[in-house]
């Protein structure tokens, strides 16, 4: 597996986040299914030429997004196929973005926008569904 994992000190991205987005890109293709045993953090930081911090963060980060997990008997293994969170990302700012266009419209505030915001979050609704119309087009 370490021999499709490379990393360019000279390529502008951090040595993890390369190793992150290529474990990634590996389990999207199916080249790691589920289930797969990864090495360990040391024995991939040593084929790597890395910390072992380095490949620790890595898998760290993979496992709290769910795609990885590590039991100590049986060491890391892939758990998930990885959410693509660039499109997540990009649907979310577009939303955002919406909304504040919708608040100045209406001329609200920046602090009435966001109160409405973290009112929603708070009540589990949004604040078109609230029923109050404040936000409504």
């Amino acid at each position: 597996m370490t021999a499709r994992i490379l990393v360019d000190p000279d390529g502008g991205v951090a040595p993890w986040r390369q190793v992150r987005d290529q474990l990634v890109q590996l389990i999207r293709d199916g080249e790691l299914p589920i289930g797969s045993r990864l090495p360990s953090i040391r024995q991939l930081a040593r084929d790597l030429g890395l910390s072992a911090g380095t490949v620790a963060r890595v898998y760290r980060e993979l496992e709290t997004a769910g795609a990885l997990h590590t039991a100590r008997r049986n060491g890391t293994v892939v758990a998930a196929i990885p959410r693509t969170h660039t499109n997540a990302g990009t649907a979310l700012a577009k939303a955002a973005a919406d909304y504040v266009a919708r608040v100045k419209a209406i001329g609200l505030t920046e602090a009435e926008g966001l109160a409405a915001v973290l009112h929603a979050f708070a009540n589990s609704e949004s604040p078109v569904a609230s029923g109050d119309g404040a936000l409504s087009g």
